[in-house]
Parts: C-alpha cells; structure tokens; sequence
C-alpha cells in the first residue's frame, strides 16, 4: 500500500511538474530591444515578472541587426526600437497600428580607459583634433553608433584619415570592453553603454552641433503570440516608476505624463 501512494504522489508530482513547464512557457513574452536600452530593461524586467508572473525573453541588438531582424519576419511580441525602425514595420504591418509610442531618447558620448588622459570635445573643433589625434577607435559600424560617425566623418572632412582608426565591434557593449582592454583609445557609444564600468571614464557627450539621439519607440508586433501581455508591458513601462528609473539610467523619457 506504501509503495502505491508514494507510487501516485510520484505520478502526481511530475504532472505538477509539467503542468507548470507549460504555463510558464505559455506566459513567455519575446522582446527585442535596442542594446542601450538595455541598463533601464534589466532593472525593470525582473520588476515586472515578479508583478504579473509573465517571464520576458529579450534579445538586446545594434541597428543593423535589430533591422535583420524585423525584416527576417523574426518572431516577437514586443519591440522597443529605435524609431526609423519602428515606422518602417508600422508601413509593412508588421508592428500593429495604434501600438507605437516613444519611450526614451538617449545621446551619443566618448569614453577613454581610466587614468588615460581625457581629451578635449566640447567643441566642433576639438573633437575633430581628439579624432585625429586618436591611434585608434572602437564602434559598430553597423549600429547608430557607426552610421552616424560616417556622416560626422565625412562633414569634418577626415573620412580618409579615420579608416585605420577604426576597431570595428560587434556590438556597443563590446565598445567599453575594448577600450578597459587598451584595444582602443577611445570608445563611441550611446551614453548609457559607459555607465557604471569598470576601467573606463566617460569623457563626455559630443558638441550639440555633432550630437545625435536615438529615439527609442515601442511597438507590439502584429502577430504576437501574447499581445495581452506586451500590452501589459508596454504600459508596465510607461507608468510613472518605471520612468523614473528609465531617467536615473541616464534616458530622456518621452513619455507624456498622462
């Protein structure tokens, strides 16, 4: 008789088991989600799974991924962009209509390995001398990051001499590490990528005249699997506290206050 109850306790246990393999696989919430988003994400992720239960899976990416990515038909529930993106999956239906809002923008800034000397870029002209001074140069080319210093390169008139500069990087959160490694004496990314590193300083953002802001917006995909929950979501991250820790991230929110 022992035997057969613990028998049955066992069968019940690994229904139990199974039973909850499949919820929580069924309250799975695919993000994607531009890669300086990331420091506001990683704190208000955890934050709304231990609210709602739901498990969020977010793949973090520069833009020419991110870009791969939507055009590839990948699959998601929702994405936080940048916001060209955004509009061009809105056009192609593949981001359904209504769903878009902007969530935060964040800036462009220059990091150098700690203890290094801190050139000068508080200017036009001094932050074309800190490039051409510069043995080398890390960035992804293929992220706004690198988009945007071509066309920068190109208005100082220096494209030629940077080339040999440059130390491609996969991702912008490669960029830090390189620069703490030596690899690189200067690191290019958006601002919130320099936060809280170890063996890196933050030089500072680039002259107005030079700076560029990446506009993240959100959008929840026109064929999610959970659209209830990437809604949820969505307005998870548009509350009031969830604000407040996306500005303590070093974001501008642009959230209108309801």
């Amino acid at each position: 008789m022992r035997t057969s109850t613990f028998a049955m306790s066992a069968k019940l246990a690994l229904v139990l088991l199974f039973a909850q393999g499949v919820t929580a696989k069924a309250n799975e919430v695919k993000v994607i989600a531009g890669a300086a988003f990331a420091p506001a994400l990683s704190e208000l992720g955890p934050q709304f799974e231990r609210t709602t239960g739901d498990k969020l899976i977010v793949e973090y990416g520069i833009t020419g991924t991110l870009k791969r990515q939507m055009e590839s038909g990948e699959a998601f529930d929702l994405a936080i962009i940048p916001e060209g993106l955004i509009d061009a999956a809105v056009k192609q239906g593949k981001i359904a209509a209504g769903t878009r809002h902007e969530i935060a923008r964040v800036g462009m800034a220059v990091a150098a390995r700690a203890g290094a000397p801190r050139p000068d870029i508080s200017s036009v002209d001094a932050f074309k001398r800190a490039l051409l001074d510069a043995k080398s140069i890390a960035y992804p080319p293929q992220g706004a990051v690198g988009i945007h210093l071509a066309k920068v390169f190109e208005r100082l008139g220096i494209a030629e001499q940077m080339q040999s500069k440059i130390k491609p990087q996969k991702s912008v959160g490669a960029v830090p590490k390189a620069v703490a490694a030596g690899e690189a004496e200067l690191g290019f990314a958006p601002s919130t990528v320099f936060q809280n590193k170890k063996d890196i300083e933050m030089v500072g953002a680039y002259p107005s005249e030079l700076q560029h802001y990446i506009v993240y917006a959100s959008g929840i995909s026109g064929s999610a699997s959970r659209p209830d929950d990437a809604k949820a979501l969505l307005k998870y991250l548009m509350s009031p506290g969830s604000i407040a820790v996306i500005k303590a991230k070093g974001l501008e929110s642009l959230v209108t206050a309801n």
